[in-house]
């Protein structure tokens, strides 16, 4: 968890920067939006018309209404876009004239708040988008510097000649009016703005977007830094789209109408011939109603033909009875003819007379012979009724005959009629069909006639506004507390940059992390930054005894304190494990190479005692830097003899005589400082005991976990010298 927590123990060390740059940050901003100039937005809903809409059971608006889909709701975003559009919007607004307020950081468009009108008479070209400054007295009489031609004055009220063109600046009688205590002497400046640069200005800022794919409902906002001037924008658009909607639907339906008349002459002129074509025909065939007529006549045909079947009927039957009574004739009275196709009431008597006279006769044969005179008139009479039977058939037979072939003729004759019917049918039918088709024409234009008539009456249309764009009272940009918010956070995370990369550069020791990480070597010692003398001395109780139980520290032992610069801490441990080991009742010896503490009354290779139980000795003489290592572990081998614990003050790692102290000591403690040491000079320790084999090396590490604020640190480096020579002093005085 410490670990960790050493992590962000620079930045906790920097708070106070990271505070300092977040009010920066936030007064930058608070002063920043304090000059910047706000933007307002304003939106109007526009509905379309719906193909739903219109009167309840009428094609009318379905048929001429040519926006009335909403699967055209993009075609008509990008008919509001349009420059045709736009330019009848801005015909219609004095957006080309902008007048400013000069101030000293920012001028502010004044539009209807303006105390003075500019007027515009058929100016040139090159006054267009650039300033004109003007000054105003308080006497009414103003300087005008036009652009390319220089200073001009005059007088509120008068027109300004121009090389190419006049511009009258006159009183805003209204706004003064309302307003009588309204600043009029000024430093003010115009703009004439092309109307290529207004439709540029106007489509940068004005957003055209549906609700919804399938909802015919229209959003239309723009911003600018004139309230009044986003709202008028937006309504006036959407009111030009509704007055465009019905001109154009009016335009179209009065097109229509004039279209519909010519064609419904040109119709009316083909369906009039087309009916003489028909009346002519009829007249020319003699035909009334060929339909009826053809009914007629296949009736009167049928009838014939039943009436011919019946006359076959009896003629066959007829010719049968002829036939079989002609080749019976000899034997008439054994005949029996068939009467049904001859029932006349004559032939019934006359077969009944006969069959009478042949009934007497068999009865006179019984009495008489038949050469009787009485049989004889009785065969006489059956001879004449014979033959006037059979006359009488054969006349029928003719009689039927004759009337079968009548009705042959006849039936072939009134067949003859229909011989002419498909070819009259046929044109009759073609001229029918082109009438048919004039006058459906004729009546579809008609009714399309009265249709657009009716359209071309009713100006109205289904657009509608349904939320008008209303006059913003809060600016949607600069977000003021976002944008506060948003420099506090840049100036907060600047600060962390910048102690991240400072602390990144330094790259100094820091914490156990960063030599455990980079040393196989031992953190076998921690000491914190020590306030109090209270601290100084429980701290460095704790840490001998620590020391002792580690095996690092105990009678006849040589332990020697190395650090790469005195500042890292050397000295201050060195004096106060002395000063720990001999409160234990310990007699130490305390050796200081290079006469680090500074304790200049004592004589180098001379043992001073400072008390009973502490002694010193300073090496820091030339005759002691050319002894040979054995040489120089005698001598302080013979000078230790006497003590219990000896405590080296190396001098500084990579000085003349560390390494050699370093390889005659039983425990060697490189002394890194957490805010002073170099992180690489770790690894040098590694190396260094590879190299030179040096025993039993340990690492402390002191102001362990010490953060000290930035500006504690900045007014420590200002007093470093001061401050060495304090501590060296003060060293001493404890010893």
């Amino acid at each position: 968890m410490q670990e960790h927590l050493g992590i962000l123990r620079p930045y906790f060390r920097g708070l106070p920067l990271i505070i300092l740059a977040t009010m920066i940050g936030f007064v930058v901003a608070s002063k920043y939006l304090n000059y910047v100039t706000p933007m307002y937005e304003s939106t109007t809903t526009l509905k379309l018309a719906d193909i739903s809409e219109g009167v309840n059971n009428s094609n009318l608006f379905k048929d001429f209404d040519v926006f009335a889909t909403s699967n055209k709701i993009a075609g008509e975003i990008e008919v509001l876009k349009s420059q045709v559009l736009l330019n009848k919007v801005l015909d219609e607004l004095n957006f080309d004239v902008e007048i400013y307020r000069v101030g000293k950081i920012r001028s502010v468009e004044l539009y209807d708040q303006s105390p003075f009108l500019v007027e515009k008479f058929n100016v040139g070209e090159q006054y267009f988008d650039k300033k004109f400054d003007v000054k105003v007295a308080q006497d009414g009489s103003y300087a005008v510097n036009v652009p390319h031609e220089g200073l001009r004055k005059g007088k509120i009220g008068d027109t300004l000649q121009l090389e190419k063109g006049q511009i009258l600046i006159r009183r805003n009688e209204v706004l003064l009016a309302g307003n009588p205590y309204l600043q009029v002497a000024d430093h003010y400046e115009f703009e004439l703005i092309s109307r290529n640069k207004l439709m540029g200005m106007i489509k940068k800022d004005l957003d055209i977007m549906a609700v919804d794919k399938d909802v015919a409902v229209i959003k239309i906002t723009t911003k600018s830094a004139v309230p009044q001037k986003a709202s008028l924008l937006v309504n006036k658009i959407a009111e030009i789209y509704i007055h465009d909607y019905i001109d154009s639907k009016y335009k179209v339906a009065n097109v229509t109408v004039n279209f519909l008349e010519n064609q419904i002459g040109a119709v009316n002129e083909r369906l009039t011939d087309a009916e003489d074509k028909i009346q002519d025909f009829r007249n020319q065939k003699g035909i009334t109603n060929i339909f009826q007529e053809n009914e007629t006549n296949l009736r009167k045909i049928s009838q014939l033909k039943i009436q011919q079947t019946n006359l076959k009927m009896g003629l066959d039957a007829i010719q049968e009875l002829e036939k079989y009574v002609k080749e019976g004739a000899d034997r008439f009275l054994e005949l029996a003819p068939n009467f049904e196709a001859f029932t006349d009431l004559l032939s019934t008597e006359i077969v009944k007379n006969i069959k009478k006279l042949q009934a007497e006769k068999m009865d006179l044969l019984l009495v008489y012979t038949t050469e009787d005179e009485r049989v004889k008139i009785i065969d006489d009479k059956i001879e004449d009724l014979k033959n006037y039977l059979i006359e009488s058939i054969s006349n029928t037979r003719n009689n039927l005959q004759i009337k079968y072939d009548n009705l042959t003729a006849d039936i072939e004759e009134a067949e003859l009629v229909f011989k002419v019917v498909p070819e009259n049918e046929k044109m009759l039918t073609i001229l029918n069909r082109e009438f048919q088709i004039y006058q459906q024409s004729y009546n579809y234009l008609n009714e399309k006639k009265i249709e657009a008539e009716i359209a071309q009456a009713a100006k109205i249309a289904f657009h509608r506004v349904i939320t008008p764009g209303n006059v913003p009272k809060v600016p949607v940009s600069p977000n003021k507390p976002i944008i506060k918010i948003v420099s506090a956070m840049l100036g907060m995370f600047g600060a962390l940059a910048l102690i991240f990369v400072v602390h990144a550069l330094k790259a100094k020791v820091n914490d156990k992390r960063t030599i455990e990480s980079r040393s196989m070597i031992p953190l076998s010692a921690l000491s914190p930054k020590l306030k109090t003398s209270d601290s100084i001395f429980e701290h460095f109780q704790k840490l001998t005894a620590q020391l002792e139980i580690k095996g690092l520290m105990g009678d006849k032992y040589f332990m020697t304190l190395s650090s790469f610069k005195a500042q890292d801490g050397a000295p201050f441990n060195t004096l106060q494990l002395t000063k720990a080991l001999a409160r234990q009742g310990r007699k130490v010896l305390l050796i200081d190479v290079d006469n680090t503490l500074g304790i200049a009354e004592c004589t180098p290779g001379e043992v001073h005692e400072f008390g009973d139980l502490i002694s010193y000795l300073s090496l820091n003489d030339n005759r002691y830097k050319c002894y040979s290592k054995e040489r120089l572990s005698d001598m302080l081998r013979r000078v230790s003899s006497d003590f219990q614990v000896t405590l080296a003050l190396n001098g500084n790692i990579g000085s003349q005589m560390s390494l050699l102290m370093m390889s005659l000591a039983d425990v060697n403690m490189v002394v890194l400082d957490a805010r002073l040491t170099p992180a690489k000079k770790v690894l040098e320790v590694d190396l260094l005991k590879e190299e030179y084999k040096l025993p039993n090396m340990h690492f402390l590490l002191n102001r362990y976990a010490y953060t000290p604020s930035i500006f504690r640190e900045i007014k420590l480096i200002f007093m470093r010298l001061f401050k060495r020579t304090k501590a060296t002093k003060e060293l001493s005085w404890q010893l």
